[in-house]
């Protein structure tokens, strides 16, 4: 049996590895960058060793580290969470080399099912259904723009090494071919260090659904069942659940069965995750799916299938990996359901950039009944731009689907704030209340089909027509409309408001019964407050619904926190304006992080939307584009250099120059 077990990883998964290795009695060490140095998993871990400075290449993921501090700890197995050297085969050897139990499948079902060509034609011959294109070992570019060609579009053009949503790209015609092919080797040869890709055909309508499944040194494999991972960004998962939505059971079966044989193929121990693209266009069928890749380690969304199982899969991981033996099929059954939402520290309304800074205010909906949250920060932490900006994990378990979607709702509404790192909480709240994910029409497309009302355009009206509420005495004991000033001969009282909005003024006005915001009309009515000195709540009905607003008195103005999404509200000063007018002569950094490439020099001629910059930050890649027509003036960064948020890394001339 494992006595002390050093965790390779960070963040919320570390921390759920120390609670499951806490019950069972087993030591736990916890290894830290510079920038996790006060973090949770180092203060929960009973031991904590340092391995480096912050970027994750010079410490998280340098395995001679990881192994000498195992050596030093005395700990007889290391657990590699998910990300970092979760997959790397060699370090799993390098664990067995040491005596140390590595807490995962052996490195040869790594190095089986890490290459997704490798993976495609082994399964083949176990029977799995693949997806049709080309998997084989001849890269050039000519050569696999014409296997693309026989397929038919749209296709995607994957890294045979790839994962996360890294190194793929969707074509939608022959044209495009060339330039998405070059992209996706670029960033494939930089995130995995291997360029080779390999093609297939795009399913349309498309679901991603996936099967757990479990195996032992005994050769015994099981499955627990499938996820429905459809609810995807930029080919990341958003909203996980289980069991999938519309899944018969002869499906099941014909989809478990698969997964089974996939494990079974490579021998398979531990925990690791099948993964399906499956036609959504239609209802569910038994010969319409087709093996995608498998992920030979634990899920970031494995809580929603220990929710309906009832299993703890990291005990799990760890009495397999002491010799122990997987629950026998029929001894595993279906409960409920279960979705998890994954909450980040990114803008949707800035094109979903992450956001970086001081926790200042962070509320999660701990102890509610059927709410679980993984973690891995606390107020008055750092989200940083070294690492990816999940900030929490928020899983609701219900009788059945309904009832799993109103817990999360009702858990975003009341029990989520956080501040001034901005979150996708208003979005995953919105994505979870859209009638037809209620209705189960789930599908990869999802979000860009109704992106415009999971991310509305314009302002948050809502938030700032309470804050006037509050202004005009909600919550002092009295009605909020019999206590409105604004006096006016021959006309009904009226009050109004003006707030900063991005730097122009907005206006609210208030009148009796009635409620507006820059003359649109808002629906809100049956104010109660409960504010005291520091703040509180506000409830209303909006459109039908009834809301809480929680109200703090913030130092630079009123923090609104509604539907999960915090907006602070501040009176309007015209001098904002000057820095806003400014923005349409210069490119600047959205946030910290490397150039990658740079299109342009001083005298070159642009058009408005042009690519002028490629910066990575945070493990993702955007484009910067002109603001306007215009001539480049200066280009103030290298390539391969670290810029800082705001910095001006292109300048326009001005206009009339």
């Amino acid at each position: 049996m494992i006595t002390k077990l050093l965790i390779a990883n960070r963040g919320e998964i570390a921390c759920r590895v120390i609670r499951s290795a806490r019950q069972m009695g087993i030591a736990s060490v916890a290894v830290y960058s510079d920038a996790d140095a006060n973090a949770p998993h180092v203060k929960m871990a009973d031991e904590a060793v340092h391995i480096g400075p912050s970027p994750a290449r010079e410490s998280y993921l340098i395995a001679e580290r990881i192994i000498q501090a195992a050596k030093d700890t005395g700990a007889d197995a290391i657990h590699p969470g998910y990300g970092f050297l979760s997959e790397n085969a060699a370090f799993a050897r390098t664990c067995a080399k040491n005596g140390i139990i590595f807490v995962g499948p052996s490195p040869e079902a790594i190095e089986a099912m890490g290459l997704k060509d490798r993976a495609k034609a082994l399964m083949e011959e176990a029977g799995v259904p693949v997806t049709p294109g080309y998997h084989g070992d001849n890269q050039d570019a000519d050569f696999l723009k014409e296997q693309a060609d026989k397929i038919g579009y749209p296709v995607l053009i994957k890294a045979v090494a790839g994962g996360g949503g890294k190194g793929m790209r969707k074509v939608e015609k022959s044209a495009d071919f060339a330039a998405a092919l070059e992209s996706c080797r670029r960033e494939a040869a930089s995130s995995f260090g291997d360029e080779n890709v390999l093609i297939e055909k795009y399913i349309t309508s498309p679901r991603h659904i996936e099967v757990q499944v479990f195996g032992d040194s005994h050769g015994q494999v099981v499955h627990l069942f499938e996820r429905d991972c459809s609810l995807q960004r930029r080919h990341q998962k958003v909203l996980e659940e289980a069991p999938a939505p519309g899944m018969s059971e002869e499906v099941r079966e014909a989809m478990c069965s698969a997964a089974v044989r996939a494990a079974q193929a490579v021998n398979y121990a531990g925990a690791g995750t099948v993964e399906f693209i499956v036609d959504g266009s239609g209802e569910l069928r038994a010969d319409g799916f087709y093996f995608m890749e498998m992920n030979t380690r634990l899920q970031v969304e494995h809580p929603v299938t220990e929710m309906v199982t009832g299993l703890d899969l990291v005990r799990l991981q760890l009495e397999v990996a002491s010799g122990g033996h997987v629950p026998a099929q029929d001894e595993i059954t279906l409960s409920g359901h279960a979705i998890e939402a994954r909450l980040y520290a990114e803008d949707p309304v800035t094109g979903f950039l992450p956001s970086t800074g001081v926790l200042e205010r962070l509320d999660l909906p701990e102890g509610r009944e059927g709410v679980r949250v993984d973690s891995g920060v606390e107020q008055g932490g750092e989200v940083t731009m070294f690492y990816d900006p999940m900030i929490a994990k928020i899983i609701a378990h219900g009788g059945d689907r309904e009832e799993a979607i109103e817990r999360l709702i009702d858990a975003i509404d009341s029990d989520v704030g956080v501040w001034p790192v901005r979150t996708n909480a208003g979005f995953l709240r919105r994505a979870l209340a859209h009638p037809d994910f209620g209705a189960g029409d789930v599908y990869t497309g999802f979000i860009e089909a109704h992106l415009d009302e999971l991310v509305p355009p314009g302002l948050p009206a809502l938030h700032y027509g309470v804050a006037a509420l509050v202004l005009s005495g909600a919550g002092r004991g009295s009605d909020p409309w019999d206590s409105l000033a604004g006096f006016r001969l021959n006309a009904a009282p009226r009050v109004e408001y003006g707030f900063d909005a991005g730097g122009e003024r907005l206006s609210v006005r208030l009148a009796q019964g009635g409620v507006s915001v820059n003359g649109e009309p808002l629906q809100l009515s049956d104010v109660q407050g409960y504010l005291g000195e520091q703040g509180g709540v506000v409830e209303f009905v909006h459109e039908d619904d009834t809301l809480l607003a929680a109200v703090e008195h913030h130092r630079d103005g009123l923090l609104i926190t509604l539907q999960g999404q915090a907006v602070l509200v501040r009176d309007h000063d015209a001098a904002v304006d000057a820095d806003a007018l400014a923005g349409g002569d210069a490119v600047k950094a959205p946030m910290p992080g490397k150039v990658l490439s740079l299109a342009v020099k001083p005298g070159d001629t642009v058009a408005k939307g042009q690519t002028l910059a490629v910066m990575e930050a945070m493990k993702m890649e955007m484009a910067l584009t002109a603001p306007r027509d215009g001539v480049v003036d200066a280009v103030n960064a290298a390539e391969g250099q670290q810029v800082n948020e705001g910095d001006v890394l292109v300048a326009l001339a001005e206009e009339g120059e």
